[in-house]
């Protein structure tokens, strides 16, 4: 896995480029029309290979990581992605969530970062759990505890309520379970023993009906769940669980990313989301070279991914 973070970032942006031109169609629609392949224009009238606020915001924080992890670092790459379209497609944000858009504007007021973002019950959005997997490279070998802070640091920029941040963390989890044990299921089975542990915590001990179906069911009941019971909202539990389902019933990066855009609604994130997981498991070299070669920036972003595998080493970095 010494291309890690090409994975990653290759994956999130193929993934979330699919989905762009489709987000918020029915999935009625959808199966009427699947998506299989790049398409332009559609909802945000973009050109084709055009990746969103998803895939911008995990730049911003894969650039950061470039220089270590520095959570106020982190934070002025948020404020110059929204303010002036630093690692944007065109040099101009399109898309981007209500409630990263208040704790962006918080920053840029002075707000510390670790207390940005917003904390309401409804708050619980999908857009810090959309950009969090860049740090897997960098949290991979550390102790549960410094991982666990750090995932909730980094979430808590935009969305710091215990369920965004146990959702990021349970993403990161399954990742991380996953490039150390080769294994799907039983990355999921190891996931889940964390979360248990984690929802006996004080900080989410609220957490457990949210979390009901991804803590309670075993890897073939969650895989065999009906798609009529998979939603795909922006809703964070919604879009966690169906990333993990798309993964779960797909064998290849093509059929998961395109599993997860054809289920509607928040398509580029489910399709950043599932598209970084597909990434991981299956490798940038086994996406489709026509959409590396229609993703805008694409050089950029295969030459960011290659210095974070020149600097943390894939898995194999020490601390």
């Amino acid at each position: 896995m010494n291309n890690l973070n090409k994975n990653i970032l290759l994956g999130t942006a193929i993934g979330d480029a699919l989905g762009v031109p489709v987000e918020f169609e029915h999935r009625q629609e959808l199966e009427k029309n699947p998506v299989v392949g790049m398409r332009e224009y559609g909802t945000h009238n973009q050109p084709k290979g055009t990746w969103s606020d998803d895939s911008s915001l995990a730049l911003c924080l894969a650039e950061s990581l470039c220089n270590g992890y520095n959570l106020n670092d982190i934070a002025d790459k948020f404020i110059r992605w929204y303010y002036d379209g630093y690692c944007t497609p065109y040099g101009r944000v399109f898309d981007v969530g209500v409630t990263t858009a208040r704790a962006i504007s918080y920053l840029q007021s002075g707000c510390k970062p670790e207390l940005a973002g917003m904390d309401r019950e409804r708050d619980n959005g999908n857009g810090s759990l959309m950009r969090i997997l860049p740090l897997i490279p960098y949290i991979i070998n550390m102790e549960e505890e410094d991982r666990f802070r750090i995932i909730g640091e980094v979430s808590s920029l935009t969305h710091r309520h215990p369920r965004s941040i146990l959702a990021c963390i349970s993403l990161c989890e399954f990742a991380i379970q996953y490039i150390n044990l080769q294994s799907i299921e039983k990355a999921y089975q190891t996931m889940q023993q964390t979360m248990l542990q984690l929802l006996k915590k004080e900080m989410f001990i609220e957490e457990d009906i949210p979390f009901k179906r991804l803590v309670g069911l075993s890897y073939e009941e969650f895989k065999n769940i009906e798609l009529k019971d998979i939603r795909s909202t922006g809703y964070v539990i919604d879009t966690l669980e169906a990333s993990l389902w798309c993964i779960f019933n797909t064998t290849s990066y093509k059929d998961a990313v395109l599993k997860a855009v054809n289920l509607g609604d928040d398509t580029d994130t489910v399709g950043a989301i599932t598209g970084g997981l597909a990434g991981i498991i299956y490798g940038y070299d086994t996406i489709p070279s026509k959409w590396i070669d229609t993703l805008a920036r694409k050089d950029d972003i295969i030459g960011l991914g290659e210095k974070l595998d020149s600097i943390y080493g894939g898995v194999e970095q020490s601390f």
